[in-house]
């Protein structure tokens, strides 16, 4: 597995001079929510009037990628939908962000950032328009369904005059100092307002380091000296800061503090001579460099207590949902998937699908026109079977029994991956999905479980029912499973013993030939 120069390259590069977007929610999740929340509202009158009205212009928006255009027209169906007006002082406030080039920022060195605007609002602005800058504690959340409440102010950065009325065409540039701030997460935050009334507040996730740059430097130079296998272990945050801070992933993808440490650790025992992934077991981060993409990719593994590589162990591989990353079926559902794991001996990999939006390809279908769109979803698919290779090559692993399940955008995903590959799956469990009947002859002698709530406001269970329909006409051995009043997500950690246990059940009768 070769690592390219591209990868090895100095933090001056990793932190480009011309200053670009950070990633904002992928519009993919901005769509769901909205969705859901029509779903679940099921409007109705002069409601459901402005909504039609409201889905109209987005179709059209949509069909022209006028993506900032989208991002208003959802902002407005939410108000719509929790019973508010949709004014011009709300049309402003969710039309400013902040942007910089360094969301993982050295906090020793000045750091520029921009107020900025993503759509022209329709709001009329006659006076004079200031900036307060606050850095606060970022926000803990407190519990489902509590919101957020902000952070302690850790430093008041002042108040900034002659901020323009159109931040489209002239954004608002910010030279700020931490150089007194710990190292840490927080959030970086501006009210605006017009000298009577506060209009709107934009904040932005940052992570803040003093030395960040000698620590790069660090890494860079030991992932030079390190064995193949382990280099991605080593450059991972190098690699996975460079695209946070180009905007081309959220910082939610990556915890610094951690993932630095984690690289340093890996370069430590590099020195002294030892791998130190060999013999671990229980839960543990990986990393490779997904060569098509010239990008290292995060995925996570669950390997039993009792694994010593003396016999063969079975596998599954999880795919989480849509806005998820590798730790969903660690840290969600209750994180009852691990202790499943351990308890009937399974391996478990997690894939990120190269991004939180990925979709895991098309599947057997017609890619997407979107070339954009196309790039991800290929990269998605090769993410999902080269993490399954890897795995095959790390571990022993029981070519019989190689399952997999994935809730939501990963059920629909399952439902793409497994005809598409159709010799490696011992059976398969997609949760909270649909998918295309035409596609389930090719998966004829796979049984699958299928969990579905038949009051799910995001993916509806109609999906679910006519794959179970045409699994009946095909004779293709099932289990369903649909809950009365269950929603999206509340279904999946109630069953994923059942779900296993399912799995228990089923194996492969001869050894799969496919090592895709």
């Amino acid at each position: 597995m070769k690592v390219r120069t591209l990868v090895l390259v100095s933090l001056c590069a990793i932190l480009p001079s011309t200053a670009l977007p950070q990633a904002l929610t992928s519009l993919a999740s901005v769509r769901v929510g909205y969705t859901t929340r029509k779903n679940t509202v099921k409007p109705q009158g002069e409601l459901k009037a402005q909504i039609d009205a409201l889905d109209a212009q987005i179709a059209e928006a949509s069909r022209l990628g006028k993506n900032g255009e989208l991002r208003r027209l959802f902002a407005k169906g939410i108000v719509l939908l929790s019973s508010r007006a949709w004014t011009p002082a709300l049309d402003y406030t969710n039309s400013l962000v902040i942007r910089t080039d360094h969301v993982v920022a050295d906090s020793a060195k000045p750091y520029p950032a921009r107020l900025e605007q993503i759509y022209l609002p329709s709001i009329d602005l006659q006076r004079a328009l200031t900036a307060h800058v606050v850095l606060r504690q970022r926000p803990t959340p407190a519990g489902p369904g509590v919101p957020l409440q902000p952070g302690a102010v850790v430093k008041d950065l002042g108040t900034f005059e002659g901020v323009g009325r159109d931040l489209r065409e002239s954004p608002f540039p910010f030279e700020l100092d931490f150089h007194d701030v710990a190292d840490g997460a927080y959030q970086l935050e501006i009210d605006v307002s017009d000298q009577l009334a506060p209009l709107g507040r934009p904040s932005l996730s940052i992570s803040l380091r003093k030395g960040l740059d000698d620590v790069v430097a660090r890494l860079e130079t030991a992932a030079k000296a390190a064995p193949e296998n382990l280099r991605a272990e080593i450059l991972f945050p190098v690699d996975r800061m460079r695209n946070v801070n180009r905007g081309r992933l959220e910082l939610r993808t990556f915890d610094p503090e951690r993932d630095l440490a984690a690289a340093e650790a890996v370069a430590t025992a590099v020195k002294a001579k030892k791998n130190p992934f060999a013999g671990r077991t229980g839960d543990i981060r990986r990393h490779y460099l997904l060569d098509a993409a010239n990008e290292i990719i995060p995925y996570r593994t669950y390997i039993p207590t009792t694994y010593n590589g003396s016999k063969a162990y079975p596998l599954i591989v999880a795919l989480h949902g849509l806005g998820g990353t590798e730790d969903a079926f660690f840290d969600g559902y209750e994180k009852k998937l691990p202790p499943l794991a351990e308890q009937h001996g399974y391996i478990v990999a997690a894939p990120l699908g190269y991004r939180v939006d990925g979709s895991y390809g098309w599947g057997l279908g017609n890619p997407p026109a979107d070339p954009t769109t196309k790039r991800t979803q290929d990269f998605s698919e090769q993410d999902v079977m080269q993490v399954l290779q890897r795995v095959r090559q790390q571990y022993k692993i029981d070519e019989r029994r190689i399952y997999l399940m994935g809730h939501s955008m990963g059920g629909i995903g399952t439902w793409k991956v497994a005809p598409k590959y159709p010799d490696i799956w011992a059976a398969i469990a997609p949760i909270s999905g649909n998918g295309a009947p035409d596609t389930l002859e090719r998966i004829r002698t796979v049984p699958e479980i299928i969990v579905h709530g038949d009051a799910d406001p995001t993916v509806n269970v109609a999906g679910s029912r006519m794959m179970v329909a045409k699994m009946e006409e095909l004779g293709i051995e099932f289990k369903y499973i649909e809950v009365p009043g269950g929603l999206h997500s509340d279904v999946v950690a109630p069953n994923l013993a059942a779900v296993v246990e399912f799995f228990d059940a089923h194996r492969k009768t001869m050894r799969s030939t496919s090592q895709q």
